[in-house]
């Protein structure tokens, strides 16, 4: 059944890069996936004035942030071996649960960051421009 209003820990980035073996990236912390359409100006002298747009190229970006744990499936470590080699990635966003919305699709990393404070985890963060088509369906 679909979930309702859920936590947010319920909600998961895996990625690989082979279609169809995603994996969680380990210790996420957030991550977040946005979707655009880009909107041409088509307005013209029959446009009584106002602006109209067309719908044009979509596109979406995934961000992520986590706690690095260089055991983990999916660590800080090879996601940097990813970006380095250009590297292809599929993704998976969304909830187990049966009838939550799933997107999915395939993207390059386009950042990665690791930080170390003194005294605190290392972290990471990153984000994913998608590529091509973004699939969304229901688990």
């Amino acid at each position: 059944m679909a979930s309702t209003v859920f936590n947010g820990t319920d909600l998961l980035l895996k990625v690989s890069s082979t279609d169809g073996a995603e994996a969680n990236i380990g210790h996420t912390t957030s991550c977040t996936i946005s979707l655009s359409n880009d909107l041409p100006e088509a307005t013209t002298k029959d446009s009584g004035g106002f602006q109209e747009v067309i719908a044009g190229v979509r596109s979406g970006e995934i961000s992520f942030e986590g706690l690095v744990d260089y055991t983990d499936a999916q660590n800080a470590a090879e996601l940097g071996d990813f970006l380095l080699a250009r590297t292809k990635l599929f993704f998976e966003f969304g909830t187990a649960a049966t009838g939550d919305q799933l997107y999915s699709g395939a993207g390059f990393l386009s950042s990665l960051e690791v930080s170390a404070e003194m005294e605190s985890p290392v972290t990471y963060s990153g984000s994913i421009t998608i590529t091509g088509t973004i699939a969304a369906t229901t688990n």
